[in-house]
């Protein structure tokens, strides 16, 4: 059934394979045996992907609920011992997790040996059913509203080039100045060609923001930054280390680019579950000690 569920989520058998680490054939095996007890066909097959038949969705719907109960019962099991254990799957945002979600992920493990991680980093705004993810920690504005919300807070940013470039090209006093550095560009974002800036007193700056180097990863925009390519907007938790070592500096400190939300998403069959629980909870309160992320009043 575990199988049938993977295979209808991601209509292809090879990829469900590698998920599983079994062979193709032991897929083919498990849904042939399924379809052989059940007495119905329940997926239609071409050379490249497979698709649920009508009485293939009407399984799938009850399947998964079943599933759910087996693992409920499996957790109250567990919890007689006090011995949460199985996987949970999390996908988080790269840059992120590189710097200090897998640490937390780490000390979580520390706390509950039993409990295996399986961590994915991407920025793709994946599906989390089709990708069998049960939490994803991201941030900016997210518009899934089939998964469970969890505010963490906001990832405050700040604007950062090294000293030896600004030592060269200078240091701006004001928003307008900045027009005359070499920007360093998230292209996988749109508008990155201007730059906002927010004052103390509440002003907006919208000033042009132009560059030769564009690039889509965080972690490859703070080497640029540590390498004198230019300028740009960080998230502090990015570069935190590089500013107390004095190899990066706050640009026009007292402006700032707008805080981007820190957000968890978690699926809703899975959130139950005691080792997903656990993990939530345990996410959601040791992020507010990642410099620069912040709980916003109300939350």
């Amino acid at each position: 059934m575990r199988t049938f569920i993977r295979v209808a989520d991601r209509g292809n058998l090879s990829a469900v394979a590698r998920e599983m680490n079994i062979g193709q054939s032991s897929v083919t095996r498990h849904l042939r045996e399924l379809e052989d007890a059940l007495g119905v066909v329940l997926f239609s097959r071409t050379t490249r992907r497979v698709a649920l038949t009508e009485e293939g969705r009407r399984y799938y719907t009850n399947a998964i609920q079943i599933l759910h109960l087996v693992e409920q019962a499996g957790d109250e099991a567990r919890r007689a011992r006090e011995s949460p254990a199985g996987t949970v799957r999390v996908s988080c945002t790269a840059a992120l997790g590189v710097r200090y979600i897998s640490r937390l992920i780490f000390a979580f493990q520390d706390r509950y040996p039993e409990i295996a991680v399986d961590l994915n980093l991407t920025d793709e705004r994946i599906d989390l059913v089709r990708e069998g993810v049960d939490i994803a920690i991201r941030l900016g504005p997210l518009t899934d509203s089939s998964m469970k919300l969890r505010a963490l807070g906001d990832s405050r940013r700040i604007l950062v080039g090294s000293p030896d470039y600004l030592a060269l090209h200078g240091r701006p006093s004001a928003p307008e100045g900045l027009v005359n550095l070499e920007g360093i560009r998230m292209w996988n974002i749109a508008g990155s060609d201007t730059l906002t800036l927010e004052g103390p007193n509440g002003d907006t700056h919208v000033v042009p923001f132009g560059g030769r180097l564009r690039l889509d990863h965080g972690l490859a925009a703070r080497e640029a930054y540590l390498a004198g390519r230019g300028i740009g907007p960080a998230h502090i938790w990015l570069v935190d280390d590089l500013l107390s070592e004095g190899l990066l500096e706050t640009i026009l400190p007292d402006q700032a680019p707008p805080s981007v939300p820190l957000n968890m998403l978690i699926v809703p069959e899975r959130a139950g579950i005691v080792r997903v629980r656990l993990l939530v909870e345990f996410l959601a309160r040791e992020v507010l000690a990642i410099p620069g992320i912040e709980r916003p009043l109300g939350l």
